[in-house]
């Protein structure tokens, strides 16, 4: 009679430590999840930020190439650009889609949850660059 119960007792035991690291091994799953999503957000934003930083030195670079001031068209404000535009639009908080050629644009695509923002302040002969891109 005394076996038994000793191994009764053993058995649960056994199932509790069995239940516990399958609980542990299963948030831990679960978490690492959530951090690779937050962490491919995050390397998206920091890719349409330079992105947006590019554009504004290409706008500049382009104004100097054609004969105009550098600063021909890059005023003091708030702004969105394409990537594939020439002039700065003023920003309105709508969202960035991902096109079918996989770029992030105003254009036709799939409605993404990132809005950037492109703040600029002149400043006689310095132009600050100041990129937001947020997200829900």
């Amino acid at each position: 009679m005394l076996n038994k119960s000793f191994t009764l007792i053993e058995t649960i035991t056994a199932i509790f430590i069995l239940t516990t690291g399958i609980l542990a091994i299963s948030s831990l799953i679960s978490y690492l999840i959530s951090i690779s999503s937050i962490s491919s957000q995050r390397l998206i934003a920091a890719y349409l930020a330079q992105e947006g930083i590019e554009i504004v030195r290409n706008l500049r670079d382009t104004n100097l190439l054609s004969g105009r001031n550098w600063d021909y068209g890059l005023n003091n404000g708030d702004w969105q650009v394409d990537y594939n535009d020439n002039t700065l639009s003023p920003y309105t908080g709508a969202f960035l889609n991902l096109e079918t050629n996989g770029f992030y644009g105003y254009g036709f695509g799939t409605q993404t949850n990132f809005r950037r923002k492109i703040n600029l302040q002149k400043d006689e002969n310095v132009l600050k660059i100041l990129v937001e891109v947020s997200w829900q």
